[in-house]
């Protein structure tokens, strides 16, 4: 009796075991997703092309990446060439301009992100408490309207107004008593034009997405601030400017992702041998390399190198944007 009893308590616990529970749950069979997809075919199509961009122009190209290991002739092709392994990548170790393209690279690149990064959060800022009108929808427009400049044209403005004999910039030095400056010519004032020029032409048009994000503050939480006596710089520290933390750490993971990624068309067109000396940049080096004097794998171990650095540098902030906030891209 106490046998049977106790066999009957087991087959009670068994049942009752969460490993018991599971078994009667099933996977959503591959037909409903199917139908999921088919019902819902429009969304698709919406992401089709963006998928088809990505796929055709970020991903297929990625199969040329093995060039780097090789020793590339283009009447061989790439199978046709011979493997060469790191070779590439230690001769560009071991070359004496190693770190100058590092730190060339890091310098204008760190000091973009500290004169850029904070002035459009500023200007959102101050957008946002300007009354709408006139004068709001001017300073937008003039803000903005750089942006739309292209760097051919951003580049020839610079050297124009720049230029000791007949730059607008010069002349009004002289005017004031001072001797001409050789902006362009200088290696010591080429970071600071490249920076500068870049803030005045991007500044405005980076204010859009933080405005975006102060659009979303609850009127209410003003109205009770201003109840409760709150000052407005005391409206901004607390309302505000929380409220565009997100934003800010989506914005900062993303730009210190790119840091070493930064474009080449403008400083280029901007690069003379004068200023070689801080001018010259990973990004204008595998130009140089890879286009001009044909090193296709060299040049490919180069970029390679420096994706890798991103990527790596992209992988670490999120993870301590992840630990320390919320907020991350993943």
């Amino acid at each position: 009796m106490d046998s049977n009893t106790a066999t009957v308590l087991t087959e009670e616990e068994k049942q009752q075991t969460p490993k018991s529970r599971k078994v009667p749950t099933k996977l959503p069979k591959p037909k409903k997703k199917n139908k999921k997809i088919l019902q819902n075919w429009q969304l698709y199509i919406f992401i089709l092309p963006a998928f088809l961009y990505f796929f055709i122009f970020h991903y297929i190209p990625m199969y040329g990446i093995q060039i780097a290991f090789k020793d590339f002739i283009p009447s061989s092709g790439i199978w046709g060439s011979e493997w060469v392994g790191l070779e590439h990548f230690k001769r560009f170790f071991d070359s004496y301009y190693f770190w100058d393209l590092i730190k060339n690279t890091l310098g204008l690149s760190v000091y973009e992100l500290i004169i850029g990064f904070p002035l459009p959060i500023i200007l959102a800022l101050a957008l946002n408490e300007a009354k709408d009108g006139l004068y709001k929808r001017t300073v937008q427009t003039v803000t903005y309207a750089p942006h739309f400049i292209s760097v051919v044209v951003m580049a020839g403005m610079i050297i124009a107004f720049l230029s000791p004999a007949t730059g607008i910039i010069n002349h009004g030095l002289t005017l004031l008593g001072f001797d001409p400056i050789p902006f362009m010519s200088d290696p010591k004032w080429f970071k600071t034009v490249y920076v500068f020029s870049g803030v005045w032409q991007s500044t405005g048009w980076g204010t859009i997405i933080y405005l975006a994000a102060l659009s979303g503050v609850d009127p209410q939480h003003h109205e009770a601030a201003i109840v409760d006596g709150a000052t407005r710089l005391q409206r901004i520290w607390h309302i505000n400017i929380p409220a565009l933390v997100p934003t800010m750490i989506i914005l900062l993971i993303m730009n210190l992702g790119n840091i070493m990624a930064m474009g080449f068309e403008k400083i280029l067109l901007l690069q003379n041998p004068l200023n070689l000396e801080s001018s010259n940049v990973i990004a204008t080096f595998v130009y140089q390399a890879g286009l001009l004097d044909a090193q296709y794998s060299f040049a490919a171990a180069v970029g390679l190198f420096n994706s890798v650095i991103n990527a790596i540098l992209l992988i670490t902030v999120n993870q301590i944007a992840k630990k320390r906030s919320e907020t991350s891209l993943w």
